[in-house]
């Protein structure tokens, strides 16, 4: 045993259930694209979003190809991961690539905010910026 009680491994890393974001039957629960939306009035409108549940959040950037691996890794020490891309194309250095940072996390109007804050600063510092978010659960969750 490696001295965790049976919840503890059960839930994994820090009281969260542990959630594959490769699960093929995640949707999209939330989300906001709006730079004006506030995430209280994002998440006040999904309806599909089971609270206290973990949920697979997404932030959408447009950052210059040459940042992406920057990006990456400083967003990498948070607990972001860029999934593989669907489509590999040469690019410039220069030209805009979308970059989609991922971490699975439960989800409330002020962590969201936060990490928003945070992508924002991140993609800014890179010569980019953010498109949006969004949040993913699986389809067959029932609403609580």
């Amino acid at each position: 045993m490696d001295g965790k009680k049976w919840w503890q491994r059960l839930l994994g890393r820090n009281g969260v259930a542990e959630l594959d974001p490769a699960r093929p039957d995640l949707v999209v629960v939330a989300s906001s694209f709006d730079d004006a939306e506030a995430c209280s009035a994002a998440l006040g409108k999904a309806l599909d979003w089971t609270v206290d549940e973990p949920v697979v959040l997404r932030h959408h950037l447009r950052v210059p190809a040459g940042q992406v691996n920057a990006v990456q890794i400083i967003a990498a020490q948070d607990g972001y991961n860029a999934p593989p891309p669907r489509a590999s194309g040469s690019l410039n250095d220069g030209d805009p690539a979308k970059l989609v940072l991922q971490r699975v996390q439960v989800l409330d109007a002020l962590h969201c905010s936060q990490e928003r804050s945070r992508m924002a600063g991140l993609a800014q510092r890179h010569d980019g910026d953010v498109l949006g978010w969004d949040a993913l659960q699986p389809a067959s969750r029932k609403k609580k």
